[in-house]
């Protein structure tokens, strides 16, 4: 595709992150991802293209090694006429939010990575004439901290991302707090994934978007409202599930399409497309951390309802969610534990600030800077070797607790399905399926003193504002439903 060829028209503004701004063409299946930064604060054309190449050498070395040949798209860098760019630049400034403007596009390396358009089918271009339909998930930290450098037992009890959930509507992030707890989601118990999905649905915030050829119908763009009409939703769906439209529209119907939905969503989740030797490696086994979460409104309405065990049904090996745990659980010290190895790899870095680039702390991000990875000792032996394997660790954890799914599906004909295409069923209707991750860049190394302020305000006023009300409560519905076993002794 020669892209400096094409009319800056053909090319809409797509979203943007803290770091970079994301144009898709109208027509093709590709995305121009371009680096922000503050207003007189430009790097150099240099400068861009290392950033750039270590994005994508991070993706092709390290996390296509953890997810999967098919399931990670590192892309490529290229170079464009920067009349081109600049073009492109003002067609696009207009559909900004406001909340984005702070820093701009870059406009004067002429670097960009080109990269598909995950809201589009990435297998099988014979479906590509038909209706695309694409659901972006946020799946969040799927685990419990097992740790024992963790200082308040909450947080052994009640997962990061429900505990967060009360910080945010505090601060004014949202209205009100969501009932998806991400360790329903990671569970493999399907009643448990469906209930999770239906609460991203209610309360999508920006851990869940659904397109439709390639444009945003549901969920959150930026810091806008969210499209939240579960009717409307169900209006632009309903082709896809109920294709001879025989089913009567209402509440039911909503609710009935919704279901659909669910169920595509779960099993596309469950399903393997791909096998890598990194999603082989279990850096803890799950059954050494809570499999449920204290806080989760399954959890208290199982509960309220007199059971008191959950069922963990467990992932399938080769599926992208099972390969997302495996990721966060390079996580094995907790924010707590990793902070002062954090400390000491500063220290000796004021001592020697040559080592940087030895230490590989801003890259290159190769096959030797992988293989580090795989060293899951917790023996600390005092070296600064072992602090910074432990940080990089913690920091492809954080890359895959923040990194997004992307379910894209398209009606299928029974006479194109066969064994080499991925295909779900519903009850009407037949899809062949891609599954991607994207959002993987690697988090910030000097981000690492942030995380650990913030872990503290999370857990603190959780304590304070939302434990001690519903503590009292809880704790006598545990104890009441608490198993008992009832010995008789021969007499």
């Amino acid at each position: 595709m020669e892209v400096e060829k094409m009319d800056e028209n053909e090319w809409k503004y797509h979203g943007e992150g803290n770091q970079s701004l994301v144009v898709s063409h109208c027509q093709r299946c590709v995305v121009l991802r371009f680096l922000k930064s503050p207003p007189n604060q430009n790097k150099t054309p240099e400068e861009i293209l290392h950033h750039l190449q270590n994005i994508v050498d991070f993706g092709k070395h390290v996390m296509k090694q953890f997810f999967g040949e098919n399931y990670v798209h590192h892309g490529e860098i290229i170079q464009l006429p920067l009349d081109f760019v600049r073009q492109l630049c003002l067609k696009i400034q207009p559909e900004r939010p406001e909340s984005r403007c702070d820093k701009d596009m870059d406009t004067l390396s002429g670097y960009a990575m080109c990269l598909p358009n995950l809201t589009r089918l990435q297998t099988f271009r014979f479906a590509e004439h038909r209706p695309i339909l694409c659901i972006e998930i946020k799946p969040k930290c799927g685990f419990i901290p097992f740790s024992s450098h963790v200082s308040q037992e909450i947080k052994h009890k009640v997962c990061r991302y429900c505990m967060h959930q009360h910080l945010k509507v505090a601060n004014g992030k949202w209205k009100r707090p969501s009932k998806y707890c991400p360790l329903d989601l990671f569970s493999g118990n399907k009643q448990r994934m469906h209930f999770a999905l239906k609460s991203l649905l209610q309360e999508a915030q920006n851990n869940l978007k659904i397109f439709k050829n390639g444009e945003l119908i549901y969920g959150c763009k930026d810091d806008q409202d969210c499209v939240s009409d579960w009717n409307e939703l169900a209006r632009h769906l309903k082709p896809f599930f109920f294709p001879s439209n025989g089913l009567v529209s209402g509440p039911h119907c909503t609710r009935t399409i919704v279901k659909e939905l669910i169920h595509v969503i779960t099993m596309a989740l469950l399903s393997s497309t791909d096998t890598c030797r990194a999603g082989d490696m279990k850096t803890v086994p799950i059954s050494q951390g809570r499999s449920y979460c204290e806080a989760s409104a399954f959890n208290k309405e199982l509960v309220r309802n007199g059971k008191h065990k959950l069922e963990s049904s467990g992932l399938p090996r080769g599926c992208l969610l099972y390969k997302t745990l495996q990721a966060q659980m390079l996580d094995m010290l907790d924010i707590e534990g990793l902070y002062p190895l954090y400390s000491r790899v500063e220290q000796y870095l004021e001592e020697f600030p040559e080592e940087r680039s030895t230490l590989q702390i801003d890259g290159p991000y190769n096959e030797a800077f992988y293989e580090k990875l795989l060293d899951l000792s917790l023996e600390d032996d005092g070296t600064v070797a072992f602090a910074l394997t432990k940080v990089q660790q913690y920091r492809i954890a954080m890359t895959a607790k923040d990194c997004s799914i992307m379910i894209a599906l398209s009606p299928c004909l029974q006479d194109e399905c066969s064994e080499h295409r991925p295909v779900v069923l519903t009850s009407k209707s037949r899809f062949t399926f891609s599954v991607s991750v994207l959002d993987l860049d690697l988090k910030p190394y000097e981000s690492i003193p942030h995380q650990y302020k913030l872990d503290g305000e999370i857990v603190n006023y959780y304590l304070k504002n939302v434990q001690a009300k519903e503590d009292p409560v809880m704790s006598n519905l545990f104890k009441e439903n608490e198993d008992c076993t009832l010995v008789l002794h021969k007499v």
